[in-house]
């Protein structure tokens, strides 16, 4: 006779595969969240964090410096020579500015984060010792910043992003904003009567109805991204590998976050598998974009402190990156996903109506910084009613709560209006007319001259934006920014990788730039920087890295088997 099972067994059988069922779908729905990850270190947060905090410190002593590439004694010996003279141009050239920056460095964190991280950290003990940065200025004039010392050199840093339109267009700004208010001083709390006139221009700009103001573009997608979440009620935030939101944890999770996020999601971009977990997941509230990435996708900022070999041309076209964005569009609409595109850096550089009628996209938020504030610090968000609003109607004490002491500053107001003013002026309109043909040409004619030249050098560039891509396998590519320094072109700390042109370069500037990029690249060739050695692939490169790093790994716990150039040597002026 069959058993009959009971009611119990027949609940205990449903629940089980009730159970499996949930779990099947829960590992489905990791695995199509791992597939949509870049394959990158930088695609896989926590990983990278463990890794990084593996990675052991070495430096090369003096025999080694110039031979990390397995170069003979000739050509070692003349990247010696070179390296020394680099060194002497600075100090002679630039003592008031060098001994400021050393005097004021010990109380300054940032300055010595920077200065530790200009390029790759086993050449770093050296080249802080012998090619020292300064870091002061005197004064900005036209597309040219002068240091202590009176050096006047062309400036290729664009302030991070504020100097769009030439610092001497900003010193305006500031003065006059700061005289139309100047009886209001700084009275904070309540609004000077220019801010309404700021609100207008903005939200006839961003095409979004309603502003906030902030202190800078890091509280500014801070708010953007606690507004997605208040309205859409849902917890996890989605950004793509290597874009850049500011410092603060839930958009940048993996290295130089100590804590770990856990409700951010970091996918590749321009991916089909990303698309698909957007999709089928219902706890994304916003999707953030950084349309600079288009220069670069799931790569970070190119600073010359990674660049331990080639840096090939990753960009998109702009057709490519608009589609991409449509696509993105699409699918946040179908799946009441906000989207926000952070325009902090690359806003109005790229058009009057930024990335968003530079690619033909609308997002739902969008969030302006820097250079909007006409000088002063600035953050902005603007944003549809529906998703703006910071508490509910129906629930009083269901609130998004955001203020801050310093946002809406009266002299912040009054030069961002004096920015907006001349924004939607004809000068500017006909500037943006010819804009991406101007710096298209530009970047067009000196690849020519690079490959004429046969120099293992082009620049891509999103406009204004350009970056350094190095063609060449080699370990000392990061040299070139102290050659672009000695020719008298001013870099940001993170060297070649980020060349920010302000757009008042008319094409005789232009020109002189090009003509000492050249001459500084000839320098750097012939002094034997590109002669490889034995190293001379990408391949080659990592494989000698990553022997470099386990020997200075277990260094420690192999007394007396030490290898002296991997642990630091002898400083240049010890040498017989």
């Amino acid at each position: 006779m069959a058993l009959i099972p009971d009611a119990w067994s027949l609940a205990a059988l449903m629940l089980a595969g009730l159970l499996m069922v949930m779990v099947g779908l829960k590992l489905r729905a990791r695995l199509a969240l791992s597939r949509a990850k870049h394959r990158s270190l930088a695609g896989h947060s926590r990983l990278s964090r463990r890794i990084a905090a593996l990675v052991p410190r070495y430096a090369f002593d003096d025999a080694h410096f110039f031979s990390a590439d397995d170069a003979n004694v000739g050509v070692a010996d003349r990247r010696r020579a070179a390296f020394e003279g680099l060194s002497r141009i600075l100090r002679t050239t630039s003592a008031r500015t060098l001994g400021q920056t050393a005097e004021a460095a010990p109380h300054i964190s940032d300055l010595q984060f920077t200065e530790s991280y200009r390029v790759p950290f086993p050449f770093s003990p050296a080249v802080k010792t012998h090619l020292p940065a300064g870091s002061f200025l005197a004064s900005s004039n036209g597309v040219q910043v002068t240091d202590l010392d009176g050096n006047a050199c062309f400036d290729l840093t664009g302030s991070y992003g504020v100097n769009l339109l030439g610092y001497d267009f900003y010193k305006e700004c500031m003065e006059r904003g700061i005289r139309r208010v100047s009886a209001l001083g700084p009275v904070l709390g309540s609004y000077p009567q220019l801010v309404a006139d700021n609100v207008t221009r903005l939200a006839r700009i961003s095409g979004k109805q309603e502003i906030s103001f902030h202190m800078s573009g890091t509280e500014a997608v801070m708010q953007a991204v606690r507004l997605a979440r208040y309205h859409t009620r849902r917890s996890h935030l989605v950004r793509f590998c290597g874009a850049y939101h500011g410092w603060w944890g839930d958009v940048q999770p993996g290295v130089g976050n100590p804590v770990p996020a856990h409700d951010t999601y970091t996918l590749a971009e321009m991916s089909d598998a990303t698309l698909a977990v957007l999709k089928s997941r219902h706890d994304i509230a916003c999707v953030l974009v950084n349309p600079l990435q288009a220069l670069h996708p799931n790569i970070g900022a190119p600073a010359d402190t990674t660049l331990v070999h080639s840096r090939p041309d990753a960009s998109v076209d702009r057709a490519s990156y608009a589609a991409w964005l449509k696509q993105l569009r699409a699918i946040c609409t179908e799946r009441g996903i906000v989207l926000i595109f952070d325009e902090v850096f690359v806003g109005f550089r790229l058009a009057p109506g930024g990335a968003q009628e530079y690619f033909g996209v609308a997002a739902d938020i969008v969030t302006y910084g820097k250079t909007v504030g006409g000088g002063f610090p600035v953050g902005v968000v603007c944003g549809h009613h529906r998703f703006m609003k910071r508490f509910r109607e129906d629930r009083p004490a269901d609130i998004c709560f955001a203020r801050g002491t310093f946002n809406s500053h009266p002299y912040v107001m009054a030069a961002m209006n004096e920015f907006l003013l001349h924004l939607e002026g004809q000068q500017m309109q006909a500037l943006y007319r010819d804009l991406d043909a101007t710096w298209a040409g530009r970047a067009a004619s000196l690849n020519r001259r690079l490959a004429e030249r046969r120099l293992p050098l082009q620049v891509a560039h999103l406009s204004s934006i350009w970056t350094v891509c190095h063609t060449k396998s080699s370990r000392y590519n990061w040299m070139l920014q102290y050659y672009l320094k000695a020719h008298g072109l001013a870099l940001s700390w993170v060297g070649t990788g980020r060349l920010v042109f302000s757009l008042n370069f008319s094409d005789a500037d232009f020109e002189a730039v090009a003509e000492r990029f050249l001459a500084a690249a000839e320098a750097m060739r012939r002094d034997g920087w590109w002669e490889t050695g034995a190293l001379g692939t990408d391949r080659a490169i990592k494989r000698r890295i990553l022997r470099e790093m386990l020997r200075a790994a277990i260094a420690p716990w192999r007394p007396g088997k030490r290898r002296a150039h991997l642990l630091g040597g002898r400083p240049l002026e010890a040498r017989p």
